[in-house]
């Protein structure tokens, strides 16, 4: 039986051009991607919303931004501001959704990333 890695594993040790063929082996590859893109906006702002990321991603990409905050979140990687926004999507009629942030944790695993990739450049 194969070990299913965290999801602090997953982006700590994700490279920057994945392979279509490894990001196909993965079970969850749509919820990956869309993890990998919660991450980066994480990273760009300080703390945002599924308002900003709906925008952002692909049709396809709405039925996994739930599931992917929340392995982030379960996995250490996201932390819960306290705050609350009224959702832009019409399907939720306007009900709170949580503001979000990266939490030291992910600002690490994002450090880890980076210093990998500066070394394998050198």
């Amino acid at each position: 039986m194969t070990r299913r890695i965290s999801v602090a594993e997953r982006h700590a040790s994700a490279e920057k051009d994945l392979l279509l063929a490894d990001i196909a082996s993965q079970s969850e590859w749509s919820q990956f991607l869309v993890e990998q893109a919660v991450f980066a906006f994480g990273l760009a702002k300080e703390t945002f919303s599924c308002n900003q990321l709906r925008d952002l991603l692909p049709e396809l990409g709405h039925g996994f931004l739930g599931a992917a905050i929340n392995a982030m979140r379960q996995g250490g990687i996201l932390q819960h501001t306290g705050q609350y926004v009224p959702s832009t999507s019409p399907a939720t009629h306007g009900h709170p959704i949580a503001v979000w942030k990266l939490s030291s944790k992910g600002h690490a695993v994002a450090a880890q990333r980076r210093a990998g990739r500066a070394e394998r450049a050198a």
